[in-house]
């Protein structure tokens, strides 16, 4: 038997890095293990959109057909002022027998099933687990130490586990190190209601604050964002110091961005972070390497989250797959292929993405609302 398909791939983080990784890796023969610290997929959380490139590759994957089954119906995008004027409205290009127009946009927890169903049977799951330390016994191995005190090696291990990667903290240094604040902070919350008209997004801005509402059937995505040129401190597992300083910030920018406070603080899928990058000169280290948000988190403001991480999960396959398995080339080619993408949506995003949809100030509002109208 060749002894590549023995080897045995650790991943750190059920997410769409590690579920997307987790594939490529079994059809490349890996035996693959996730550890995932959550006690099972971590729901909620607003649509991703599969476009362009990303069409292609889940095509590749086997999975094109059950995101075309679970697509969202095309909404209208409309940006309005706090009285709830229309400003602009931007009618989407639905996908056609000819081609996928905009592309297909899906609801993160049905991306999540498809990924898991996709690997289910053929990946060991690790649950309510995760790593605690990390070390390199020989060239060839990963030596790993997790919470519950079981010992094991693996070949290489993948960091999957997202903008606050432990991976990436125990093998290339504190979050401090790589991370990018673009000055934002926001929340996502899931209504089981809906609060404005079906199938529609509305963005509202005022100078420094932000409520973007996505609405479909019967529920609502609703993100709420605030600027801060200085990052607050908080500790990221304390969800209610995070509602606290939600709570202060939206209640003193008035209506609209208060009036539905209590409802975003009190569902059960309510997430805060900040607005951040992940920068690193190297995303691979001996035999560690990190996929998706964890190497190079692009931010919400990218649009991109999603859809990055399979491109990072293929391109570490592709990688792998040209050096015959040779992970010292293979990382070579995976960072050489993929930086020059990374490095054009982090630009965008922070450029681009961050004053049109938390515009700081009511300059950039009129700068974003001319752009929309054409001026």
């Amino acid at each position: 038997m060749n002894t590549r398909t023995q080897e045995q791939v650790l991943i750190s983080g059920a997410s769409f890095a590690g579920l997307a990784t987790a594939l490529w890796m079994r059809r490349l023969g890996r035996e693959v293990t996730i550890v995932e610290i959550g006690s099972g997929l971590k729901r909620g959380g607003t649509p991703v959109d599969i476009r362009e490139d990303t069409i292609a590759i889940v095509e590749r994957m086997g999975l094109l057909e059950d995101i075309q089954a679970k697509a969202l119906a095309p909404r209208v995008t409309e940006f309005t002022t706090p009285e709830g004027e229309l400003i602009a409205r931007m009618d989407p290009e639905p996908p056609t027998d000819d081609s996928a127009g905009d592309g297909y946009e899906i609801h993160r927890d049905d991306l999540l099933d498809i990924l898991a169903a996709a690997t289910e049977g053929e990946v060991e799951m690790l649950w309510g687990n995760s790593i605690e330390s990390l070390t390199e016994p020989d060239e060839d191995s990963v030596h790993v130490v997790f919470r519950d005190g079981t010992e094991r090696d693996f070949s290489m291990v993948i960091g999957c586990d997202g903008n606050h990667s432990a991976v990436r903290r125990l093998r290339f240094g504190q979050e401090a190190l790589h991370t990018h604040f673009l000055q934002t902070y926001f929340s996502v919350a899931i209504l089981d209601h809906l609060v404005i008209d079906r199938q529609t997004t509305q963005i509202t801005n005022a100078p420094g604050v932000t409520m973007l509402v996505n609405s479909y059937d019967t529920t609502t995505d609703l993100v709420l964002g605030f600027r801060s040129e200085q990052e607050i401190p908080y500790d990221h597992h304390d969800v209610d110091q995070q509602k606290r300083i939600l709570r202060e910030h939206l209640l003193q920018a008035g209506a609209p961005f208060s009036d539905h406070i209590d409802e975003a603080v009190n569902v059960d899928t309510f997430y805060f972070d900040k607005l951040s990058q992940i920068k690193m000169p190297a995303w691979t280290s001996g035999r560690v390497a990190l996929v998706g948000d964890a190497g190079y988190c692009a931010s919400p403001a990218a649009g991109m989250g999603g859809s990055l991480a399979i491109i990072g999960a293929t391109a570490l396959h592709d990688a792998l797959r040209a050096a015959d398995g040779d992970v010292e080339q293979a990382f070579v080619h995976y960072e050489r292929a993929l930086r020059p993408i990374v490095e054009e949506i982090q630009h965008n995003a922070e450029h681009f993405g961050v004053s049109s949809y938390f515009p700081a100030t009511d300059e950039q509002i009129r700068s974003r609302n001319n752009m929309l109208l054409g001026h």
